[in-house]
């Protein structure tokens, strides 16, 4: 286990207890009824992040406003970059559109796990 793991791990079990409102709406109305593995608050390296998929390695964000200030926004790039450069695809959705449009952002969920999922076995 990595040095940066282990100072996260407090602090990513503390995210978990203490889930946005967005996040537990996506989390219990949706990902957590999929027949894959979710994993919430889950420390990738440096960064913690929403969702994980390991096996379709798809990260979920869930952006509230800050995501859309500038210095937010380049934070967003260089941590998509960093777990990119790990394989993994990252699929951001704002707040708003969860909570307008819940059942597109849970079927574009849906469609990225089935074609990371199928990657992987084809792999």
């Amino acid at each position: 286990m990595s040095k940066s793991k282990n100072a996260l791990t407090p602090f990513s079990q503390k995210l978990r207890r203490e889930m946005t409102r967005e996040e537990r709406h996506l989390w219990y109305d949706y990902l957590k009824t999929l027949p894959h593995t979710i994993n919430r608050q889950k420390v990738i390296g440096r960064y913690i992040v929403d969702f994980c998929c390991e096996e379709a390695m798809l990260i979920i964000e869930l952006d509230g406003s800050q995501h859309y200030y500038p210095e937010g926004h380049d934070k967003d790039l260089e941590r998509d970059k960093y777990l990119s450069e790990r394989g993994y695809s990252v699929a951001r959705y704002s707040n708003y559109d969860l909570n307008t449009n819940f059942d597109g952002v849970c079927l574009d969920i849906r469609r990225r796990i089935e074609a990371g999922s199928s990657n992987e076995r084809q792999g």
